[in-house]
C-alpha cells in the first residue's frame, strides 16, 4: 500500500523518532509499504517519520535509471535499517547534491563524510554492523537525520536556507505539486 508522504513543515519531521522492539505490530507489512511508497515516488530512501510514524525505521533501495527511456530497472540493492545508529564517520567530507521526498523540487549540495559505520537490525531482527560507502553512506546519513528530527536543509548555510525560505514555506503550506500523494 502506498502511503502519503509528509511535507516539510509537518511536526513529525522535527521529532526524535523512538526505537521499536521486535514485536512491533505488523512490522513486515510496514516495511513493505515503505518500499512500495519510496519506489512509487522514485526515491532511494525513506524514513518512517516521512510517512507520519515517529519510529526508527528506514528503507533504502537502488534501481538503475535509463535516461534514454526515462524508466527505472529492477532493484539492485535494498536495505532495511531498524533502530540504526551511526557509530563512526569516516573519510573526507564531500559535497553531493541531495533531494528529499518531504522537500520536493529542492536539490542542494550537502557536505557529509564519504562513509559511515552503522549498526542496525533488519526486518527479521538480525543485528548488522556495516561500513556504508558511496551513495549508500549518503542515504544512510540523510535518513538517520530524519530519525533525529532533521531535514537536509538544516545542513545548508544560513544564507542558502534564507534564499530557499519562500519555496520551503510553499511546501509547508501544501503549495507544491508532486506525482505522489503528500500529507500536510
Amino acid at each position: 500500500m502506498i502511503l502519503p508522504i509528509v511535507g516539510y513543515g509537518h511536526p513529525v519531521l522535527r521529532k526524535v523518532a523512538q526505537p521499536i522492539s521486535k514485536d512491533y505490530p505488523e512490522l513486515k507489512q510496514l516495511v513493505a509499504n515503505m518500499y512500495e511508497t519510496m519506489y512509487a515516488a522514485d526515491g532511494v530512501g525513506l524514513a518512517a517519520p516521512q510517512v507520519d510514524l515517529s519510529i526508527r525505521v528506514v528503507v533504502i533501495g537502488f534501481r538503475p535509471y535509463d535516461e534514454k527511456t526515462d524508466t527505472y530497472g529492477e532493484v539492485t540493492e535494498q536495505h532495511t535499517l531498524i533502530n540504526p545508529e551511526i557509530l563512526e564517520f569516516r573519510g573526507e567530507k564531500k559535497f553531493f547534491n541531495e533531494g528529499c521526498l518531504s522537500v520536493p523540487d529542492i536539490h542542494e549540495d550537502v557536505l557529509r563524510p564519504e562513509s559511515v559505520v552503522v549498526r542496525y537490525y533488519d526486518e527479521d531482527w538480525n543485528e548488522h554492523t556495516d561500513e556504508a560507502t558511496g551513495l549508500y553512506a549518503r542515504v544512510v546519513q540523510h535518513e538517520v537525520d530524519h530519525l533525529d528530527g532533521k531535514v537536509f536543509t538544516d545542513r545548508l548555510s544560513n544564507l542558502r536556507r534564507t534564499m530557499l525560505k519562500r519555496r520551503l514555506n510553499d511546501i509547508a503550506a501544501g503549495r507544491v505539486r508532486t506525482k505522489y500523494r503528500m500529507k500536510k
